[in-house]
């Protein structure tokens, strides 16, 4: 659907710029800009090649694992419904390391792996389930401890002090996660009075 939104955008921009006479500024704008976004993709790259190099390290030495069964007694509480035993509970944890070091574009496979792996203990394959959902809260809210990309946006905008953001980060995305993961726990609670 946002596809569809985003061309008719595009199309009613280009029919607008003919008829008002102004194409060159379209053309002009689209070589800028591509420029611009090819430009700040090859800043980024090294950064995220970085953290996700790390993260593959992490989990070939069997640090992720480690970090898994930290998190297991919070995992256990967090999802009841899974046996702790699982899959789908190690690649939760592989998101939320991902995560943390804000890293969305390596989180992403884990968050993937984990929801198939839930997908699996789902007797209703047509309707998410209470942990499918918690995950995707805890995904979508995630806390981080380091914003890697925004920190690399800044450092590529030439920001004076561009570390300056990790604080708030670190304390809106605990607040979302907390505000997310209470009203999940909540919303649980009063779906199984209804039931």
């Amino acid at each position: 659907m946002v596809s569809y939104i985003w061309a008719f955008l595009i199309i009613i921009g280009l029919i607008y710029s003919f008829f008002s006479g102004r194409i060159e500024v379209i053309n002009k704008s689209i070589l800028a800009n591509a420029t611009e976004a090819l430009d700040l993709i090859l800043s980024l790259l090294p950064i995220i090649v970085l953290w996700t190099g790390m993260l593959k390290i992490a989990e070939e030495s069997g640090l992720l694992d480690k970090f898994a069964k930290l998190l297991n007694p919070i995992l256990s509480k967090l999802f009841p419904d899974v046996p702790k035993d699982n899959k789908a509970l190690g690649y939760i944890s592989s998101n939320i390391a991902a995560n943390m070091l804000g890293l969305g574009s390596a989180a992403t496979p884990a968050g993937l792996k984990a929801m198939s792996e839930l997908q699996k203990l789902n007797q209703k394959k047509d309707t998410a389930t209470t942990p499918m959902i918690t995950f995707l809260v805890l995904n979508t809210a995630g806390v981080t401890l380091i914003p890697t990309t925004i920190l690399a946006l800044r450092v590529a905008y030439n920001s004076g002090n561009p570390e300056i953001i990790i604080l708030p980060a670190i304390l809106a995305t605990a607040s979302s996660s907390i505000a997310g993961l209470t009203l999940d726990y909540f919303i649980r609670k009063k779906k199984k009075k209804w039931k």
